[in-house]
């Protein structure tokens, strides 16, 4: 009738394929608008360039995030039998060198000459007080509370960081001491270096001679020399890694009396910093030197926590005035590991985050049209009433 049988045409071919493809109208879910029941409007492009904004702002915070990767921390029992552990110590005592012992005595009955390993040096304590003021106070009391300490050593204690001044710092070396002037007064004594103990409770102390131990050269030190201020630039357990902030790094203790006792309590945690945390777990019972060396993203050193006291001895044989370390090791490990999710997982997210958004600003827009449309009618309801009272008062 339409000419299409003139034509070799076939009528049902234009009208549905089949029952089967015609039956899946019903499953559509996808709402279809025609292009004119739609109109651009400002408002409308004012949303979406705000939508916009977010969904931008929100991609770039789950990127940086997926950079910056998640910080885990775990705590096992230290499964792996160790025997060593290094010291690391740089100390400014204000007394002369030959006026002060410095040992080691631990729990397993051994005492270390300590004063044999480590190098001493003659300084002045006006120096370093001075080295301290030009440093902007970075020397601190113990017992203050520094806001941007606390903040430096929660730095610190994170994986990106703790790796990146490894990085930077790879000689490990104790930095230089000022140097002495013609009329400087040589009055006090810096210990630094490093030594090898025993992975045991200890006993870290620096003496006044002929106190405490005999003395080869006998004599017996006058009380009135006695003077332990001190300021410790480091104290650290295992690899040294001079940039990070220890608990004790860069305090300061001074008292004015003579036969004085400094006590520090320390709490030494085995900790492992990595990034990645399956390669520290299959790899951290190892041997730890060989495990660094192979290993960049892989940090093993120890954490520790102090309590301190201070107290004016009587001048006793039965007291032993002086600066004390006494100190534990804990047996559990600390595995702090930095990890980041696959990339496949990062564009999921936005594909969320944008997708989120965006449903999110429609119904945003479509409700404060409702509301708009709400406004405008009751307004125009209340326009007319008043039109319909002065009309009827007219008549």
């Amino acid at each position: 009738m339409n000419g299409f049988g003139d034509h070799g045409l076939n009528e049902d071919a234009f009208g549905e394929k089949s029952e089967l493809q015609g039956g899946l109208k019903t499953f559509d879910a996808f709402p279809k608008t025609k292009t004119s029941y739609t109109a651009p409007s400002r408002r409308g492009g004012q949303w979406t360039v705000l939508i916009l904004v977010i969904c931008t702002i929100f991609s770039v915070n789950e990127f940086r995030t997926w950079l910056r990767g998640t910080e885990t921390h775990q705590f096992s029992v230290e499964k792996g039998v160790s025997h060593d552990l290094q010291l690391n110590l740089d100390i400014v005592v204000r007394m002369p060198c030959d006026t002060l012992h410095v040992n080691i005595q631990d729990a397993s009955g051994d005492r270390i000459l300590a004063g044999e390993l480590l190098q001493r040096e003659r300084t002045s304590w006006q120096l370093w007080m001075d080295k301290r003021n030009s440093h902007h106070d970075e020397y601190q009391k113990l017992s203050q509370e520094d806001s941007d300490r606390l903040a430096a050593q929660e730095a610190d204690a994170h994986v990106h960081h703790v790796l990146g001044e490894v990085r930077r710092n790879s000689k490990r070396k104790f930095p230089k001491g000022p140097r002495l002037r013609r009329n400087d007064a040589v009055d006090s004594c810096r210990i630094f270096g490093s030594l090898e103990g025993n992975k045991v409770q200890g006993d870290f102390h620096i003496t006044a001679r002929g106190h405490g131990y005999q003395d080869a050269q006998g004599g017996h030190l006058d009380h009135n020399v006695f003077n332990f201020t001190h300021m410790i630039t480091e104290l650290s357990f295992g690899p040294h890694y001079p940039t990070l902030l220890n608990p004790l790094d860069k305090t300061i203790a001074a008292t004015e009396a003579h036969y004085y006792k400094y006590q520090y309590f320390l709490s030494v945690v085995p900790t492992i910093y990595s990034k990645g945390a399956t390669t520290a777990a299959q790899q951290m019972y190892r041997d730890p030197k060989a495990l660094v060396k192979s290993n960049k993203n892989l940090v093993i050193t120890n954490q520790y926590a102090v309590t301190s006291s201070a107290d004016i001895l009587p001048e006793s044989p039965y007291f032993i005035p002086g600066i004390f370390f006494k100190y534990n090791i804990e047996p559990i490990l600390l595995l702090v590991s930095e990890e980041r999710s696959s990339f496949l997982a990062l564009l999921m997210r936005l594909v969320n985050t944008v997708s989120g958004v965006m449903v999110t600003g429609g119904w945003l827009y479509q409700m404060a049209g409702w509301v708009g449309q709400l406004a405008l009618k009751k307004r125009r309801e209340k326009s007319e009433g008043v039109l319909n009272g002065r009309h009827f008062a007219e008549d």
